[in-house]
This record gives C-alpha cells, sequence and structure tokens, in this order.
C-alpha cells in the first residue's frame, strides 16, 4: 500500500521576495556608476593610472549591481510562473554565483595588474588622486550600509509528543544581497589600501607600496569569492543534507509510537530559511496516513512542502507446523 501527499492546492512560491534590498541596490548601482564615471575621466584627465585602473575595476561591480537588481526583478516578474516547481528564489542564487565568479575576475585582474605596476611603476599625480580616491571610499562605505543585510535569526519552539522543548536559532541570508555586499566591500577595501599607498607614496616615496596592497587587495578579493561560490553553489546544487534540519526530521519520526521507518529521504531549500522534503517510510500500521506525518512534522516550521510515501509491510507467513 502507498500513501502519496498529493496537494489539492500546490504553491510553488516559498519566498516572498525582498524589494527593500532590490531598492537599496538600485541606489547602491547608481552611486557606484556615478562614481565610476568620475575616477575613469579623473585617472584620464590627471594621468593617474592608479586612479583610471581603479575606476575600470569599479565598472565590473557596478555590472554586479546591476546583476543583482536585475534578478530581484527577474524572480518577481516570474512568481506566478508555474514551470518554476519550487518557486523563483534561486534566479537570485544564480546571480550571486555568477556575481562571485566575476568578484573572482576582478581578483585575478587586480593582482596581474598589480605585479605589472611593481615592475613596471608609472608616475602618479598624488594631489589629484587622493582627494578621488577618498571621495570612492566614502561612496564605497555608503553603499555598503545600504547593502548590509545581518540576517533574520529563525527560533523554532519545537512540542514534541513527549513534552520535549527545543530552540533552534537559524540564520538565513540573502545570498544575492550578500553577493552585492561584498562587490561593494571589496571596492572599499581596494579604496582604503589606495588611500593608504598614495599617501605613502606622497608623503615617503614609496610608490612600490601601492602594488603591494594591490596584491593584499587581489587575495583578500579571491578569498571572499571562493567564500560566495561555495555558499550559493550549495544551495544551487541542493547540497543541504547535512542541514540540522535533517536530523530534526528523523527525530520527529522516531518518536512515533509504532514501528516507522524512514527509507528515503530528499531536503532541499526552496527559499530563505526554508526547505521542501520528500519521505518514503515502511510501517507495519495500516492506520498510519501521510496526513499523519505531515502533521508532526508541521512543528518545525521551516518545511513547507512535504510529500510523504508510506510503504505497508506485509505479515510474514510462519507455517503452522514450525510453531508446534
Amino acid at each position: 500500500m502507498q500513501d502519496h501527499s498529493v496537494s489539492r492546492h500546490h504553491q510553488h512560491q516559498f519566498d516572498e521576495g525582498n524589494p527593500l534590498a532590490q531598492k537599496r541596490i538600485l541606489i547602491a548601482t547608481i552611486l557606484t556608476a556615478s562614481m565610476m564615471v568620475l575616477e575613469i575621466f579623473g585617472g584620464w584627465f590627471f594621468n593617474s593610472m592608479a586612479l583610471l585602473a581603479d575606476g575600470w575595476h569599479m565598472s565590473s561591480h557596478m555590472l554586479a549591481l546591476g546583476l543583482a537588481y536585475f534578478a530581484y526583478r527577474a524572480a518577481r516578474h516570474y512568481s506566478k510562473d508555474h514551470r518554476f516547481s519550487f518557486g523563483t528564489w534561486k534566479i537570485e542564487i544564480l546571480a550571486g554565483y555568477s556575481s562571485a565568479i566575476l568578484l573572482m575576475v576582478v581578483a585575478i585582474f587586480m593582482a596581474f595588474q598589480s605585479i605589472q605596476r611593481l615592475f613596471n611603476p608609472v608616475e602618479i599625480f598624488y594631489n589629484e588622486a587622493i582627494p578621488i580616491a577618498i571621495l570612492g571610499l566614502i561612496i564605497n562605505l555608503i553603499c555598503a550600509w545600504l547593502l548590509h543585510d545581518d540576517g533574520h535569526h529563525h527560533h523554532h519552539h519545537h512540542h514534541h509528543h513527549h513534552h520535549h522543548h527545543h530552540e533552534h536559532g537559524h540564520q538565513h541570508h540573502d545570498l544575492n544581497q550578500k553577493a552585492a555586499f561584498l562587490h561593494v566591500v571589496a571596492d572599499a577595501v581596494t579604496s582604503v589600501f589606495a588611500i593608504i599607498a598614495l599617501c605613502a607614496g606622497k608623503y615617503f616615496g614609496w610608490d612600490f607600496l601601492d602594488a603591494l596592497l594591490g596584491i593584499l587587495g587581489a587575495i583578500l578579493v579571491a578569498k571572499w569569492s571562493l567564500g560566495l561560490m561555495k555558499e550559493t553553489g550549495k544551495t544551487l546544487l541542493d547540497a543541504e543534507m547535512d542541514h540540522p534540519v535533517v536530523e530534526e526530521i528523523r527525530e520527529v519520526i522516531a518518536e512515533f509510537p509504532q514501528y516507522v521507518e524512514i527509507t528515503d529521504i530528499h531536503v532541499w531549500k526552496v527559499a530563505k530559511g526554508k526547505f521542501s522534503c520528500i519521505l518514503a517510510l515502511e510501517t507495519d500500521d495500516i492506520s498510519l496516513t501521510a496526513d499523519q506525518i505531515r502533521q508532526a512534522l508541521s512543528i518545525h516550521d521551516e518545511i513547507v512542502h512535504i510529500s510523504v510515501e508510506i510503504n505497508i509491510l506485509k505479515p510474514t507467513y510462519i507455517p503452522r507446523e514450525t510453531l508446534a
């Protein structure tokens, strides 16, 4: 016997979106674009290769911010499209992953340019470059403040059949917003390094410091990029079976008084802090239903979609002469 959970009304959108983040990213994109134009023209006009390079470097971040913004737009636009079985949230995650790749390209470009400058130094017009670099840092700090996401802590108060009390705290991040934030922070770090290098070059004659700090900045940006790739890649590949929610599901099933065993389980993320679950169970209790399983699992409000298959064990036939 099999009992499949087939809902009469299928819900495909599990994420409410993030309109505030979308608005803030748009503002950050406009600010970054304005600063990019100023740095490129300033670098060209004052013959400052460092400033010109930083302007082109900022253009990649502007592209990443624009990508994040349009990912939000696309996710909202297709939110009612039933071709997306589990909603459009992963459009944002895909944008975050793409942004991480772009961030790595920026890191490689920064490292290459810095090494090149170390062996082939260029003349820098410090008096003109320093004020623009400081303004760039201010713009980056404003954008970082706009895009900073602490994540919201999700606390679950779970009352089990035997009146055990559990409290779980999970922190959920908007990975698309995090990707945009990391781009801005990366740009802010390079601005800080640029200011330090420009001041050291102007007042102490340490022209080499510009290239060395550029290499250090590239290493930091590459590290952030790898971390973001791993985080977004894990979600895109549904690598969630090590999440605590899987053990929570097993604990709920183990608390049933009758014999119920999980023979197959699949859990994956469908929104920030929300999961879908497919369970295959075996039991010798013909009265056990999928609704009872879903009701038991409802104490975990992060599980928003549950499909259950129940297989009833056939009674073992024992010949009468064996019992004699």
